[in-house]
């Protein structure tokens, strides 16, 4: 008898108990692979086009006269974007799915990306920023579900960060890329590049399938079941599958509320992970996206210098990374948050006790810093879409990461002001202040999930 007879012939909730463990029994395979190799090129040139505008302010910032204040807004006015693109594709991905949501939030990013490479002035190119943002902001938070979608409990924190991967080495290709291509081609030629990811678009159309969960959850068993079939054929030519296992607690299926985000126990974890965000992203794109300015600016460093010492940091926050994927199993996430804040705290207050009084300190200090705050930047991805039921999970991925948005457009205005108005030691204080805020929150109010099924987590 074949699983979508079996499937028919169940009530709706045993059709949902027996796939979710079909799902879950499924070994990570090749097939896995194909999925996180796709989504993640997207995500890949998605951190590029973020991070991007790090690498050629330095260019314009003479060739277009801007000060200090208004380089704060062009470089915040993509998070804002970001910000109702990661609503917007949130709610689009809960009502239309995850691939279709995926699909039009990387057309964005794309296409716009090519449009800011015609930029004629500081004000065409703050308009293109702002929409491709729109496309940035909703690409991260519906992969990083739909990844987590196809994640099975034992193994899902090393299997997400693996992925989340890409987005630590997008931000370090920015840097690399930024240094090769804008003195020997133009600032242009980078916006050229990152218009890459709408090329991908055919490749989503024709192999990625859609979130069986988000099947299951829109009643759809029957697509579900052969989605799943699909993978199972695929992995149990590799290896022989296990039996299924359907003791799973489910909670009560119920329509998608937005805001049940604020009601029972997603109330704590909403406000928690809301925090968390803020204060990951406020002191990780506050530095990243100032960094090459500041050393080529207040310490009177060449273009190429500065961007060589803008990447360092993140390479080592890529070894931070690939350590966290094979810890975060064992650690657990709400240990390993609080104690890679603390960490932060630490390095940033004293960084800031130094009076950073040279280009050499201000690089010691920052590569400490990202070491431990990126992983905590990849590993949001994996904790977020944990703390939501299906229904609820693009979304509250997606307001979760809202916070970034926001987070990322206070941040570098901050550093504007207090570089233009103070001093470089008071803007370092009062990134540790917010990193100290983070690890009392996660001390206090996270939720442990590792090794746990995403419908017992989030019933």
């Amino acid at each position: 008898m074949t699983s979508e007879v079996m499937t028919g012939e169940m009530n709706a909730g045993q059709q949902r108990l027996n796939l979710i463990a079909r799902l879950e029994r499924v070994p990570f395979s090749r097939w896995h692979v194909k999925i996180r190799v796709l989504v993640g090129t997207a995500t890949l040139f998605d951190a590029i086009d973020a991070l991007m505008i790090a690498y050629i302010m330095p260019v314009l910032v003479p060739l277009w006269s801007i000060d200090p204040t208004r380089v704060g807004l062009l470089i915040s006015i993509s998070y804002v974007g970001q910000l109702l693109g990661a609503l917007f594709f949130g709610w689009f991905s809960e009502r239309y799915g995850r691939k279709k949501s995926l699909i039009f939030s990387v057309l964005v990013m794309g296409i716009m990306s090519l449009a800011c490479a015609f930029a004629w002035d500081y004000w065409s190119l703050f308009v293109f920023r702002f929409v491709q943002g729109l496309g940035l902001g909703g690409e991260v938070p519906v992969a990083a579900s739909y990844i987590s979608e196809w994640s099975k409990a034992k193994g899902r924190g090393k299997f997400v960060m693996l992925y989340e991967m890409v987005f630590a080495i997008g931000v370090v290709l920015a840097g690399l890329l930024g240094r090769a291509v804008i003195p020997a081609f133009g600032w242009q030629v980078m916006f050229i590049l990152g218009a890459i990811p709408a090329l991908l678009v055919p490749a989503f159309l024709r192999a990625l399938p859609e979130s069986p969960r988000w099947l299951i959850n829109r009643g759809r068993y029957a697509e579900a079941d052969k989605v799943i079939e699909q993978v199972e054929t695929y992995v149990s030519r590799l290896t022989p599958l296990p039996p299924v296992d359907t003791n799973i607690k489910l909670g009560e299926e119920k329509k998608t509320n937005i805001l049940e985000l604020f009601q029972g126990i997603y109330l704590r974890r909403t406000f928690t992970i809301w925090v968390l965000w803020f204060c990951v992203y406020f002191v990780n794109y506050g530095l990243q996206t100032w960094l090459p300015t500041l050393y080529s600016t207040v310490f009177n460093l060449s273009i190429q210098r500065s961007l060589i010492y803008s990447i360092v940091p993140l390479l080592v926050g890529l070894a931070g990374n690939l350590i966290s994927a094979f810890l975060i199993d064992r650690v657990g996430r709400k240990p390993w948050f609080a104690v890679s804040f603390l960490a932060v705290a630490i390095a940033l207050f004293a960084l800031a006790m130094t009076g950073v009084t040279s280009a050499e300190v201000l690089l010691l200090f920052t590569t400490i810093n990202m070491f431990f705050v990126s992983p905590m930047s990849a590993g949001l991805y994996l904790y977020t879409p944990e703390l939501y039921p299906t229904r609820l999970r693009g979304f509250g991925s997606s307001t979760g990461s809202g916070w970034l948005r926001i987070a990322s457009i206070i941040g570098p205005n901050i550093v504007g002001v207090v570089v233009a108005q103070y001093s470089l030691s008071l803007m370092f204080i009062i990134f540790s202040c917010v990193a100290l805020a983070g690890a009392i929150c996660a001390a206090a109010f996270a939720v442990e999930t590792k090794g746990r099924v995403l419908e017992e987590i989030s019933p």
